[in-house]
């Protein structure tokens, strides 16, 4: 966990994530980034420059299977406020409209639901569990399938929601973050989501092993890049 802290302390000195009096709030799925995220968030308020209240929401898509009760049981054992939304957003995307891309429909759908319940819950920050791996999987993809050099950002204002999208573990890689999980014993939710596994950000993953396989740190050395470039401010 303390890779994973340092990796939070030196986002919120560069790009000045949480402001003294933010009630942040985590979007958590329940997968092992966003539980880590929640846990550091919770200890990084030990030692933050600033105070911050903290809280966790999470959208049940409807999926079968989907254990909700174990992110639940995990913020009120650490006094988290936990703030859920149950819908029907799987059926709706998978079954009613059968989407050809249902990832972009799901991202839009869950993002305006999250900017919402912030708005009605007093929620000033929406931080969320991309990693430096996102950022780099993020880049790769804009760069092959679309001829951009685009990734998401460390710090994204929506004014119609009056919120303000942060993603704190920007520089932590996915590793760090799995032996966190695992050495704290910090829960996670499996993904009953269809698409899972199964889109072009897998091939990205592959495509990052590789990279990393040729030069050793080359994980490291993209994510400085990009956060140096200013795609991400």
């Amino acid at each position: 966990m303390r890779k994973v802290l340092g990796c939070i302390k030196r986002a919120q000195k560069e790009f000045d994530l949480i402001c003294e009096g933010d009630v942040v709030a985590v979007g958590v799925s329940g997968g092992k980034d966003s539980m880590v995220l929640l846990h550091a968030l919770d200890l990084y308020r030990n030692f933050s420059p600033v105070s911050y209240e903290l809280k966790a929401i999470t959208i049940d898509m409807g999926f079968e299977g989907f254990d909700i009760a174990t992110i639940e049981d995990f913020c009120k054992a650490h006094g988290i406020e936990f703030i859920k939304a149950e819908t029907e957003m799987g059926k709706l995307i998978f079954e009613d409209k059968k989407e050809n891309n249902p990832c972009s429909l799901c991202s839009r759908m869950r993002r305006g639901l999250l900017n919402r319940l912030c708005d009605e819950n007093g929620i000033t920050k929406l931080a969320l569990g991309h990693h430096g791996d996102d950022l780099i999987e993020s880049f790769l993809m804009s760069m092959l399938f679309e001829s951009r050099l685009n990734t998401f950002k460390a710090k994204t204002f929506f004014e119609r929601a009056r919120v303000i999208q942060i993603r704190p573990m920007i520089y932590a890689q996915e590793q760090d973050i799995a032996e966190a999980a695992e050495k704290h014993g910090i829960p996670s939710v499996k993904n009953p989501c269809p698409a899972s596994g199964l889109t072009q950000r897998e091939s990205m993953k592959s495509l990052t092993d590789i990279l990393e396989n040729t030069s050793g740190q080359s994980r490291t050395h993209i994510i400085n890049a990009l956060c140096r470039s200013g795609l991400i401010i």
